[in-house]
């Protein structure tokens, strides 16, 4: 199905904290997700992801074209000229294609991707405190440069688990990486359901370990997220990593949800036809 970004001056997430906190860990991210694919094999390559009928390679080729993304909406969203390049994007068919028509080698592969990671490091790393706030473009629609980047980490940390698992491997679950990916796709789902034509009005409480967080998410018109619990009715608890695995659509959500919130938990789902 095609997304349904929601454009203009109210962001449809909004994240407390730092704007500026999330750099450290999407650009951590890349550095290690890079020394994993400059050292896979000809057989680690062509290995089966997790990613339904896509290999370790298709998965770092989808990687390498994103950064690009990211760095364009960015610079774009900072110069007062958010882009709106996702009107009409197919979530599930349109990074199929780019994947399928890819003729780059495994070296070219690595070689984008180190590049394409290091322009948006510099990137990153060269933004004033007010830039972290100006609007930008996500697959949500318009949000701040932070939620953007909260974004770019979250895909990209996912992904790494669809190569490394598979193949045996452990990626390192380093604590701020972890839960600002969680943070951020407790808002994405319920996102995705508001822009698609969810009416809002849900609020649930995330109290996880390993590492530890407790915030409170409030769906209205658009999606907050809050440190601390509020003692919603809905409290999501357990392991952090295997919540954000849950809610990234890779295990299932071991949680009692009252059916008549199902919405807020079915937004990424939709969106990729699952």
């Amino acid at each position: 199905m095609r997304l349904t970004p929601r454009y203009g001056p109210t962001a449809i997430i909004a994240l407390d904290g730092d704007p500026a906190a999330v750099a450290e860990p999407c650009i951590r991210q890349r550095r290690r997700f890079l020394a994993m694919i400059q050292e896979l094999t000809e057989d680690e390559w062509a290995h089966p992801s997790r990613c339904d009928g896509w290999s370790a390679r298709d998965v770092a080729v989808h990687l390498a074209s994103t950064n690009g993304f990211w760095e364009a909406s960015i610079r774009l969203g900072v110069d007062g000229a958010p882009t709106e390049m996702l009107a009409t994007f197919d979530p599930v068919r349109t990074p199929a294609r780019m994947v399928a028509d890819s003729t780059m080698s495994t070296d070219e592969i690595v070689e984008t991707f180190a590049t394409s990671s290091k322009s948006l490091a510099d990137l990153l790393l060269g933004l004033r405190p007010a830039d972290w706030i100006q609007q930008a473009e996500a697959p949500p629609g318009h949000v701040n440069v932070s939620a953007v980047v909260h974004h770019a980490l979250w895909d990209a940390w996912i992904h790494e688990r669809d190569i490394a698992l598979p193949l045996g491997r452990t990626p390192q679950a380093v604590p701020d990486e972890v839960i600002a990916s969680l943070r951020y796709v407790a808002a994405l789902t319920p996102a995705l359901a508001l822009v698609a034509g969810a009416k809002g009005g849900a609020g649930f409480d995330v109290s996880v370990s390993d590492p530890d967080a407790n915030f409170h998410v409030e769906v209205a018109a658009d999606v907050l997220v809050t440190g601390g619990t509020m003692g919603s009715e809905i409290e999501l608890l357990g392991s952090s990593v295997d919540l954000l695995e849950a809610l990234s659509f890779r295990r299932p959500l071991d949680q009692v949800i009252p059916p008549e919130l199902d919405w807020a938990f079915a937004g990424l789902g939709a969106a990729f036809d699952r």
